[in-house]
């Protein structure tokens, strides 16, 4: 009996329809994902500035409860090794910077008076993406912190 030889194929590679298939997939999904991704950079410009006003708060309070501990009379107490001038207990502007350390890192600041501006860098707006810290101007007076992060 004779063999009947069959011819053997073996595919190699891909077709053309499954790469443009591939290829347009991966299209979709680049068109959908890489807007969420480019919106995530404000949103952490957003989260550094509510995070640098919370810090603000912390160190006023925890500054004051060390003016307080000490009996409502030092001009300064120390936080962390830094002697942090204060105005009627709570930091003053140049001592507020001292009391946050590395917490401002990414901001510039500007002190103007009794207030001192954080500014993030890289923001889209950078006058509207701050956190701000004016000292307290009177006795039994808390400090008053601010942010705002409409331009972040």
């Amino acid at each position: 009996m004779p063999q009947i030889m069959t011819a053997r194929r073996i595919q190699r590679g891909f077709t053309l329809i499954e790469l443009v298939v591939v290829v347009t997939i991966l299209g979709i999904l680049a068109a959908f994902a890489i807007p969420r991704f480019a919106a995530l950079d404000g949103a952490a410009r957003v989260s550094a500035s509510r995070t640098l006003a919370g810090s603000l708060r912390s160190a006023a309070a925890l500054a004051h409860a060390q003016y307080l501990v000490a009996g409502n009379t030092p001009a300064s107490v120390t936080m962390d090794g830094q002697a942090v001038s204060l105005v009627f207990g709570y930091p003053d502007a140049a001592g507020i910077g001292l009391a946050i350390q590395d917490s401002a890192t990414g901001f510039t600041a500007a002190t103007v008076g009794s207030t001192i501006t954080f500014t993030k860098t890289g923001a889209a707006t950078p006058a509207t993406c701050i956190a701000s810290y004016t000292a307290a101007a009177a006795v039994n007076t808390a400090p008053a912190i601010a942010g705002n992060t409409a331009g972040c």
